[in-house]
């Protein structure tokens, strides 16, 4: 069989634009994970000392000067300090504003009523940001599930080599990536500016609000107090957070069944109603302004979010 010379060219400019292209793309991830630090380290590049280090960490986390959370408002202080995003208030203020702005506008232009506007602007500019908030602490959260184990192994390691128990602590916070290479950067800075051990742990379980990292800080503490191998307690404290976290993996596979199920029943009345809208615009256009239709579909959508509500109860497995 006699091959055609163009189809082997052809042939053979695809392959080097493939080995190409994959050479590029093996180059950037590796020079990308080599420039890539924690937050804390960048900011140790600006500022000198650790006094000063530690006073802007804790003011881009939203803290005070002593560490602690604003009085007012404790569990928005609570979803700004355990979601990692740094806390800049007048770039908050406009970000708000412009989600407020938005999201009037939408609802206005939506339902054709300027008087909705206020109504979207409380949505977008309150609920906005807090839903972002909420995202970026479960996102943190599971990151710092997975990453946990990996920061003990190094910790056990470090003090089986001989190296104090700061220097252990200070060692992952220049080692390890975000989220959990700021935490015990903090944590060993706070250290060397003063608090004790089980005091910097402890405020670390506090910014982080994650039960595995609270398992580790109790671990620190009773260690602390009572005596005994901490390189030991630290190494059943890795294994312990591993298979929580395996569990937790088993869980999600074991209600994925449920979940999908929610998505389905939730998103297929809004895709058949648009599929229909589409197709047909008049299809509902000389009932749809019928006071019972109106109230129809708002207690369909009542009805929706209970059944929602319940499915999220049914799936919702907490370790």
């Amino acid at each position: 069989m006699k091959l055609d010379s163009n189809l082997v060219f052809l042939i053979l400019i695809f392959a080097a634009v493939f080995t190409a292209g994959q050479a590029a793309i093996g180059l950037f991830s590796v020079a990308t994970q080599k420039r890539r630090v924690n937050k804390r380290l960048k900011v140790a590049e600006r500022v000198d000392g650790v006094s000063a280090l530690v006073m802007e960490l804790r003011k881009q986390r939203g803290l005070n000067a002593a560490g602690e959370r604003s009085k007012r408002l404790r569990w928005l202080s609570d979803l700004i300090v355990a979601s990692g995003v740094p806390y800049d208030p007048r770039k908050w203020a406009l970000y708000v504003v412009g989600a407020a702005v938005v999201g009037g506008a939408v609802v206005a232009f939506l339902t054709k009523n300027p008087l909705l506007f206020l109504v979207g602007a409380l949505l977008g500019g309150v609920g906005g940001p807090i839903g972002f908030l909420k995202y970026m602490v479960a996102k943190r959260s599971k990151a710092l599930g997975f990453q946990l184990p990996q920061a003990l192994e190094i910790i056990v390691r470090s003090l089986e080599a001989g190296h104090p128990v700061p220097t252990a602590i200070s060692l992952v916070g220049r080692e390890m990536v975000d989220p959990i290479g700021t935490e015990f950067g903090m944590a060993a800075d706070e250290i060397a500016y003063g608090a004790t051990m089980a005091q910097a742990v402890g405020r670390m379980a506090e910014r982080c609000m994650h039960p595995d990292v609270d398992l580790f800080a109790a671990t620190v503490r009773l260690q602390e107090r009572a005596g005994g191998n901490l390189t030991g307690l630290l190494k059943l404290n890795a294994a312990t957070v591993r298979d929580r976290h395996k569990m937790r993996l088993k869980i999600k596979a074991a209600s994925s069944e449920g979940r999908a199920s929610a998505m389905i029943l939730t998103s297929a009345p809004f895709v058949a109603m648009g599929f229909i809208m589409l197709s047909s615009p008049h299809f509902y256009g000389d009932v749809k302004d019928e006071p019972v239709v109106k109230w129809g579909l708002a207690g369909l959508g009542v009805w929706m979010f209970i059944g929602n509500m319940v499915m999220r109860r049914m799936i919702d497995l907490r370790l």
